[in-house]
């Protein structure tokens, strides 16, 4: 693809890309600053964009990174450090760490409850949590776009039922 048709294309996305910026930043200057900083983005890395991949996608990719970078960047900068002594936190909660062990054991669980789903199952479920949307699932693993949204929703519902005990735990309600 040659820079003048890179350029028609990506032209043509700017209207999508205002909208998923004004999503994001919910501020009419925020949005026309991250969708320039986008499309510069895009010119600067051209090379690195792959004739017949989606266009679209990429940019949104890139809309979504440079939105995460500036805001850890804001608040990087809004990040004031105490420079004095603080002898008087020695008894503060806030200054302890977590135990993360009940967290892992949760994870394995969640991680062991996808992989227990059949393959019929599991598939459209672990490509659905990854962002594809059902017609892009339907494409992919040729099967009608009704057969995609009831497999996630059995596997939404079995992993309910297997994850039910953390449900309770937490205090969330068993819809099934």
């Amino acid at each position: 693809m040659t820079s003048i048709e890179f350029k028609s294309h990506v032209q043509k996305e700017a209207q999508s890309l205002r909208q998923y910026a004004y999503q994001l930043t919910r501020n009419v200057e925020d949005t026309n600053d991250l969708v320039q900083d986008t499309m510069l983005k895009a010119f600067t890395y051209q090379n690195k964009f792959t004739d017949g991949t989606n266009l679209k996608g990429w940019l949104y990719t890139i809309m979504k990174n440079t939105f995460i970078n500036n805001y850890r960047r804001m608040v990087k900068r809004n990040t004031f450090i105490d420079q004095t002594d603080n002898d008087f936190y020695l008894d503060s909660m806030a200054h302890s760490e977590k135990n993360r062990g009940e967290q892992k054991f949760m994870m394995r669980d969640i991680e062991n409850a996808i992989d227990g789903l059949p393959m019929s199952l599991k598939k459209p479920f672990t490509m659905n949590h990854s962002g594809f949307k059902y017609h892009e699932i339907a494409e992919i693993l040729r099967i009608p776009i009704g057969t995609v949204k009831t497999r996630i929703f059995v596997a939404r519902r079995q992993l309910r039922e297997t994850l039910n005990a953390y449900g309770q735990q937490y205090g969330l309600e068993n819809t099934t």
